[in-house]
């Protein structure tokens, strides 16, 4: 079966386009993970991805998530709501100085709670600094994203209201993917 799905991409062009959002109320930390692992961004990507049709990294190998996490200037920045995982934004670099926010989002529990807005304020501050963390990368000129109709109903309004521009919109049919949860064959998800 096959389901149409909306992907639109948005840009920031400037560090002056962030329109950072309020740090929630209690005890949230947003903290690098500077070992690559592929074990916990593994872990981040389905526990974030699993109810809204994230697939397209779960049939890598050990090897190649360990591979795409070591590339100069990846990072994976991850929330934290009183010491527990609660989101993750991850960033990657490419050429000319565009910063692809490739992964961003809160695990379902943690939704609605207004971290999720801090998060990715934060996350695209450290896109805009990258540079300033990898010598030799050339400073940042440009962050982008995308995102689908497969999404959150909040993640266009939170990129929007961060200060993030649209500039491309595409429209596909795709074969609808099960949706696996954080633990494939559960009901939890």
């Amino acid at each position: 079966m096959s389901i149409t799905v909306t992907t639109w991409s948005l840009e920031q062009t400037s560090p002056a386009d962030l329109l950072p959002a309020a740090t929630p109320e209690g005890d949230v930390r947003i903290v690098r993970a500077e070992v690559p692992s592929p074990e916990f961004s593994r872990f981040l990507y389905s526990a974030v991805g699993g109810d809204i049709k994230w697939v397209d990294r779960l049939s890598l190998s050990y090897e190649q998530w360990q591979e795409q996490l070591s590339r100069p200037g990846v990072e994976t920045w991850v929330a934290y709501d009183r010491g527990t995982p609660a989101g993750y934004v991850e960033l990657d670099p490419q050429d000319d100085g565009v910063v692809e926010i490739i992964y961003f989002g809160l695990i379902p529990a943690f939704r609605g709670r207004r971290i999720g807005g801090h998060l990715l304020s934060y996350g695209t501050a450290r896109a805009w600094d990258l540079a300033d963390r990898w010598p030799g990368r050339a400073p940042t000129k440009r962050v982008w994203l995308h995102t689908c109709s497969l999404d959150g109903e909040h993640a266009m309004d939170n990129y929007l209201r961060r200060g993030f521009k649209l500039f491309d919109t595409k429209v596909t049919q795709e074969r609808e993917q099960p949706t696996p949860g954080p633990w494939p064959g559960s009901d939890r998800g």
